[in-house]
């Protein structure tokens, strides 16, 4: 038992002490282990398998995670309503995917509009699941029930989502984390996913701010990594890398981001007011 993962140290100190051969986490996780020199000289000769969840997993700590412990991340996902597992990639996958799979046995999975009608492979929609963990509605709550259960029994889980050909699932974000610019849909993942490959840059998450001239801007939060890390050190690496709307309009530096117990980031705080970092 590790009562406290976020404390590095001491789950590195208790992971010295065994031969582990499945490690779940979250993408913060993994990224502050990796950070650590002693995790890094762990012996990872029995790790089978890493799982990723509860928050999207980045592509630049996916590629780090497989080079140190040359286990790549499978992804996992779920939320309570669905006790809590829906989807994962297969475990004997060779690379990061950059999904998170295809649905577990017995679950189904749909893409839906707007209209919860069903939308073609390749659309982006919201996911909906199906099948025996999934609940069949909120106690004593008809009427929040009835805004997320179809009527065929499908839970629209508020996650906006792709599904390929193969029906393997791709996240781009939490529908009510979209940011609108100038009537363009930009989703605070993508953005983060760019950042983040900074070398610069230890942690970020992405937020929308108003803005009196395209409705919504985009802003990142960074943790930094190097010290000498600059606003314009970032505008100039997205500038290659997003497309003009995408690109973060404002950059706030901190010494680190909100985070649940778990170590999932709360972008909901962002929205208040820090004392910048130094």
């Amino acid at each position: 038992m590790v009562p406290n993962p976020r404390d590095i140290p001491d789950l590195v100190r208790t992971l010295s002490g065994y031969r582990f051969t499945l490690f779940p986490g979250v993408n913060t996780l993994f990224n502050a282990l990796l950070h650590n020199e002693k995790f890094r000289s762990l012996d990872f000769s029995c790790l089978r398998v890493s799982v990723g969840g509860g928050m999207a997993v980045q592509k630049a700590v996916a590629d780090r995670w497989v080079e140190v412990t040359k286990s790549p991340l499978c992804e996992g996902y779920g939320l309570s309503e669905t006790s809590p597992v829906a989807c994962c990639t297969p475990i004997d996958i060779k690379e990061y995917s950059g999904t998170i799979g295809i649905p577990l046995p017995s679950t189904e999975a749909a893409i839906l509009d707007d209209d919860g009608a069903p939308l073609p492979i390749g659309e982006r929609g919201e996911i909906a699941l199906r099948g025996p963990q999934v609940m069949p509605g909120y106690w004593n709550m008809p009427e929040e029930t009835a805004r997320v259960m179809t009527a065929d029994g499908f839970f629209k889980t508020g996650d906006i989502g792709i599904m390929d050909e193969r029906g393997y699932i791709r996240i781009v974000d939490r529908k009510k984390d979209m940011i609108l610019v100038s009537g363009f849909n930009v989703y605070p993942n993508e953005v983060e996913a760019v950042v983040s490959q900074h070398p610069g840059v230890l942690e970020c998450a992405a937020i929308g701010v108003p803005d009196e001239h395209s409705g919504e801007a985009v802003k990142v939060v960074v943790v930094k990594r190097d010290p000498a890390l600059t606003e314009q050190d970032l505008k100039a690496f997205c500038r290659d890398r997003l497309t003009g709307y995408k690109r973060p309009r404002y950059v706030e530096f901190r010494s680190e981001l909100p985070k649940t117990n778990v170590g999932k980031i709360l972008r909901r705080e962002l929205r208040a007011p820090a004392e910048p970092s130094h």
